[in-house]
């Protein structure tokens, strides 16, 4: 049997995160001695391993316990395990493509960071100066009837 240190020194996991992992209910096997300490045999060693790698793959506390419930009944729930990691997937790559247009918007504004710095653009980046540059970026600026029509 291992402590809670002992179990982070196993999984790489921080004790904090171990404690609040068993509070959640994602360590069905871990057991606790007369005084009510938490101690982890080999399959709640494994357990951990598992969060940890859900977890690490960015899914969320409720959609690990999912797993881990579905887990419990057994080989009857494959089909299930199964859609919720496609699912996990899908949202995964859904948050990759946002991340994506991010990544393009910040290029954009980097390159006119540069152009600022070259002296080959004026400050349009200042909100402070957006009053001078109006006419630049008329595409971004909305008129205040644009404004309080969506109201």
């Amino acid at each position: 049997m291992h402590t809670v240190k002992e179990a982070a020194q196993l999984t790489g996991l921080t004790e904090h995160a171990i404690r609040f992992y068993t509070d959640k209910g994602l360590v069905p096997s871990v057991q606790r001695n007369p005084n009510n300490i938490r101690l982890f045999d080999e399959e709640s060693i494994n357990w951990l391993h598992g969060v940890r790698c859900l977890k690490q793959s960015g899914m969320p506390i409720e959609t690990i316990k999912t797993y881990v419930d579905l887990c419990l009944k057994g080989e009857s729930t494959l089909q299930e395990r199964c859609s919720l990691m496609r699912e996990h997937q899908e949202a995964a790559l859904s948050k990759l493509e946002e991340a994506k247009r991010h990544v393009a918007h910040l290029e954009q504004k980097v390159a006119l960071y540069e152009a600022i710095l070259d002296n080959r653009s004026p400050d349009t980046m200042n909100p402070a100066n957006w009053a001078e540059i109006r006419h630049m970026h008329s595409d971004v600026f909305y008129s205040q009837e644009h404004i309080y029509a969506g109201s």
